[in-house]
């Protein structure tokens, strides 16, 4: 079988030049050599960290915020939890593991589906309750529940286009002799230049932005799997208007990271770095507001955690050897720090639920006794720790609000 290089060389010699969102696809989810298709990459041995790998609270707040979303669908059993790109299991056993000792019957509820392209388990193996499908979609039916993502929009292939004397092209990529390289041309799709118009989006002359096609039927997907419940995103994004600023990004938001360095070299070590980009959060909103979800909350992930009770699970934290004390410190500060984990989005949409207040957007006192009641969550050799050595921090944004997500004559869904 062809690496994930060799495949689209092949492509663009037997078709022509790939759309970068064809490029980004190969690169990161070619069977043989796909960067998400070979070994475990998230972790201090690895290229990038998520807020799973930093601390395992954060599992343990999102189990509270799921305890809230059980109670508010009048404690359904089971209480399903898809995760799609649940990746190495991490997330899930931490959120199951902290469920145990949550109220009134939670876990005996709650079911996790792993959902992910990788077919081997996880961090989650062994878990009661829990099991893993190996799938790129949701091909799920009739869940009572919620449908949970965290850094998965982010990874998902989007189109690059440039205004070029005054008419949007697109970035495609081809060949030049034995080399790749980037050239424009005509847009591969009229949804590209509908998704700027709709957006109320001009770019500048030479400017080059991201366009993610598949939030809308990512969205329509998710919809279509819940009877009842909840869908929750968490990544690193911006409302539209801020995502496309020629000011700020006028080279778009795609980077690409090999070994905790940020690159920006995406045409070079195909299927050996990551490579993301920016979520735009307003077009995802509108997406779930097609498909039938209504919003319910936009926040940093640090406002959705503090209103959770990382406080109170700060303060709770045992007096142990005082290198683990600090190395436990750091990683929680590190998913609430302004400028890195902090600043990554939560968003949250309901299907059949109303308009309930979500602990996680309002702050509640239960939400803080309840967490305050959890065994501490302490680091377990599967986390990093990052005393261990220094790591760059998560692209930095700006808190917003979900009221900022549309233009001020736009209607929210």
């Amino acid at each position: 079988m062809m690496s994930a290089e060799q495949e689209i060389r092949r492509r663009i010699r037997e078709r022509g030049p790939a759309t970068f969102a064809e490029f980004m696809e190969v690169a990161l989810y070619h069977p043989d050599g796909g960067y998400y298709t070979g070994p475990e990459r998230v972790g201090a041995s690895g290229d990038f960290y998520t807020s799973p790998s930093v601390h395992p609270v954060f599992g343990a707040l999102l189990a509270v915020h799921l305890c809230q979303m059980w109670q508010i669908l009048d404690r359904p059993d089971p209480f399903t939890v898809l995760e799609p790109g649940a990746g190495n299991g991490l997330l899930c056993r931490d959120i199951v593991g902290s469920a145990s000792s949550l109220p009134d019957g939670f876990a005996a509820a709650l079911r996790y589906v792993c959902v992910d392209r990788r077919e081997a388990n996880g961090h989650e193996r062994g878990l009661p309750g829990v099991s893993r499908v190996a799938a790129t979609g949701l091909p799920f039916r009739g869940i009572v529940g919620c449908i949970l993502s965290n850094e998965l929009h982010d990874a998902m292939p989007v189109h690059q286009v440039t205004l070029e004397g005054g008419r949007l092209r697109e970035i495609v990529v081809g060949l030049d002799g034995d080399s790749l390289r980037t050239l424009a041309a005509d847009p591969s799709t009229p949804l590209l230049e509908q998704r700027l118009n709709g957006l109320g989006i001009e770019l500048a002359e030479g400017q080059t932005a991201e366009i993610n096609l598949s939030l809308e039927p990512w969205a329509s997907e998710a919809a279509s799997c819940l009877d009842s419940g909840f869908v929750l995103a968490i990544d690193y994004g911006r409302h539209a208007a801020d995502l496309y600023s020629a000011t700020e990004r006028f080279r778009g938001a795609l980077t690409t990271y090999h070994r905790h360095v940020q690159t920006d070299r995406p045409l070079e070590g195909i299927g050996q770095q990551d490579m993301s980009a920016q979520v735009d959060f307003t077009s995802l909103a509108r997406a779930g507001a097609n498909a039938g979800l209504e919003m319910l909350g936009y926040d940093s992930q640090a406002a959705f955690l503090n209103n959770l009770g990382v406080g109170e699970l700060q303060q709770l934290r045992p007096i142990s050897h005082p290198r683990q004390a600090q190395a436990n410190r750091v990683g929680m500060r590190e998913l609430v720090k302004p400028g890195g984990l902090g600043d990554f989005k939560v968003m949250a949409m309901g299907k059949n639920v109303g308009q309930p207040e979500l602990w996680g957007f309002s702050g509640s006192q239960q939400a803080r006794e309840m967490a305050a009641n959890l065994p501490p969550p302490m680091l377990t050799s599967t986390h990093m720790d990052l005393l261990t050595g220094r790591y760059p921090a998560a692209e930095v944004e700006f808190d917003m609000t979900w009221g900022d997500l549309w233009p001020a004559d736009s209607p929210s869904p």
